[in-house]
């Protein structure tokens, strides 16, 4: 295992990833991070903290901003700025990543679990939160074990399991440093340098959360320039009634038609921020996080398309699988923007039949 790795931004490979900006905006990330990269915290702080005077919601620059506070070591000041990013852009997993690294670093791991359990429902293929949550679980049980021999010095299978722990995190090397690895979703990334943490302690209670480099967390595709929406968003004017009040769809012999509409209705819903249209588009046993109850996952829902000013949803290249007369799968391109933010990522719909309409079972980010 390795001691827990932020994430930075602007590798070269992740700069061509989802977010349109302008050449100007790029090149003031590209400069900022130049600058840190040198080790020059309060300059890069002060430059970015000017240029998010007047661009606030520019998700790139902000992601630099708390890898400085963290390098910097103000801790609780860099929690805030991720914690910001996933407020206005929640479908990006690294900020969540990074929170986990940030809360573990403090023993909070029950704060670090639930990041890693958000940043995994935004991607599940993200491997890097999947490597960081079986470590804050080693280390929630060391701390189960640990409690256990203080209660009862002569347990001999506490004693066994928690010296386990502690080989298999020394056996590793844990590291004093913690390394920041890619930013590669929905936002452009910039290399940073190894960000200060403190010293790992072996015992149960206090050693952080290791982590891997994020190269290893599959990134979306860029969206080619010449694909055509299925359908463009109509204005708010025009959203799409309930799905409770529209017809069944005439679906025998076509199956694939009817899901297709019923995504294209979902996306109208999303881009006109009819919450509530958009809610009656997924099934009663949708599949969750971890822990999650619909009714918080629904109140998460209303805050963040209620948020942005507008929303814009598109839908491209999309291929449907018919598993069986009650089950399918569809796989497109989303372009999403909402204000300044822009992203175009792949995206998986399992679909249920019921009562003659298909409802969303489970959502994922990836083919």
């Amino acid at each position: 295992m390795n001691r827990p790795r932020l994430i930075p931004l602007l590798s070269a490979f992740a700069a061509a990833l989802l977010i349109s900006t302008a050449p100007a905006r790029a090149d003031e990330a590209q400069e900022i991070s130049r600058i840190m990269k040198q080790g020059q915290q309060e300059k890069a702080l002060e430059r970015a903290n000017s240029y998010l005077a007047t661009h606030p919601k520019d998700a790139q620059v902000r992601f630099i901003k708390g890898l400085i506070l963290t390098e910097q070591n103000k801790t609780g000041d860099a929690i805030k700025v991720f914690t910001s990013i996933t407020d206005d852009y929640p479908e990006l997993p690294e900020p969540y990543n990074n929170l986990a690294v940030l809360y573990a670093s403090q023993g909070q791991y029950e704060k670090a679990k639930t990041a890693l359990e958000m940043a995994i429902n935004t991607h599940p293929s993200y491997a890097t939160a999947h490597e960081n949550l079986g470590d804050i679980y080693a280390k929630m049980a060391s701390q189960a074990y640990d409690k256990a021999l203080q209660l009862d010095k002569g347990n001999a299978n506490a004693q066994s399991k928690l010296a386990l722990i502690k080989d298999i995190f020394s056996k590793q090397g844990i590291r004093p440093t913690a390394k920041p690895a890619a930013m590669t979703s929905n936002a452009p990334a910039a290399t940073a340098k190894p960000a200060p943490a403190p010293a790992p302690v072996l015992a149960p209670a206090s050693a952080a959360v290791p982590a891997k480099t994020v190269a290893q967390a599959e990134p979306a595709k860029p969206l080619p320039a010449t694909a055509a929406p299925i359908a463009a968003a109509k204005p708010v004017a025009e959203a799409v009634k309930p799905a409770a009040e529209k017809p069944a769809p005439d679906t025998k012999g076509n199956d694939n038609a009817a899901i297709l509409a019923t995504v294209e209705d979902w996306a109208r819903a999303w881009s006109a921020k009819n919450v509530e249209a958009y809610l009656k588009f997924y099934a009663p046993d949708l599949v969750l996080a971890k822990g999650e109850s619909r009714k918080n996952w629904e109140q998460t829902r209303r805050e963040r398309i209620s948020k942005p000013k507008s929303i814009s949803v598109a839908i491209h290249s999309p291929e449907v699988k018919i598993l069986d007369a009650s089950n399918a799968r569809i796989t497109f391109k989303q372009h999403y923007r909402a204000s300044s933010f822009n992203s175009e990522t792949w995206k998986t719909l399992v679909m249920v039949k019921s009562n003659g309409k298909w409802l969303i079972h489970e959502e994922r980010i990836g083919r």
